[in-house]
């Protein structure tokens, strides 16, 4: 099996596990109203990452965001365990957690080569460039001046 099939695989495979979340945040949306906002993002994650099986490499941001908020929220559930703010049972999803940001770091899709090393570098570049000049004879200062903005609402400039 390639590593792309095992990545849909496993994207199918915990987008239902994340989504399946939604029953238990029915049962807890009155008695226990944090946890249940925590599960919506869960459930919602879990809708995105069946959406991201698809095309794996389309969505390399959401499968590493998948993967670092799995990290953090074991991390966090790893603490409150070992300080017994909550129940030493739960080291099972902190176990669980990690996994799945293991397997989804160790499976995600390599950049491809033409893809920009960051948006920073991106906006620099625009930055750098300067809109296009004309000659115009009615301008005091050298007959240059900068061709009119067209606004996204195609108003024509005056």
């Amino acid at each position: 099996m390639n590593r792309e099939r095992a990545l849909k695989i496993v994207l199918v495979l915990v987008g239902l596990l994340f989504s399946a979340l939604v029953y238990p945040l029915m049962m807890f949306v009155r008695q226990e109203p944090a946890l249940a906002m925590m599960l919506s993002v869960y459930v919602t994650l879990g809708i995105f990452l069946l959406l991201a099986a698809r095309n794996p490499s389309a969505n390399r941001s959401l499968i590493a965001f998948a993967a670092w908020s799995s990290f953090a929220h074991a991390a966090l559930m790893a603490v409150q365990a070992f300080r017994n703010l909550i129940p030493r049972g739960e080291l099972l999803g902190v176990a669980a957690l990690v996994i799945i940001g293991v397997v989804l770091i160790v499976l995600a899709p390599a950049k491809q080569s033409g893809e920009l090393v960051s948006a920073a570098g991106t906006q620099a570049r625009i930055l750098r460039k300067r809109r296009p000049r004309h000659s115009c004879p009615e301008t005091s200062a050298g007959g240059i001046h900068e061709t009119p903005v067209i606004s996204m609402f195609n108003i024509p400039s005056k």
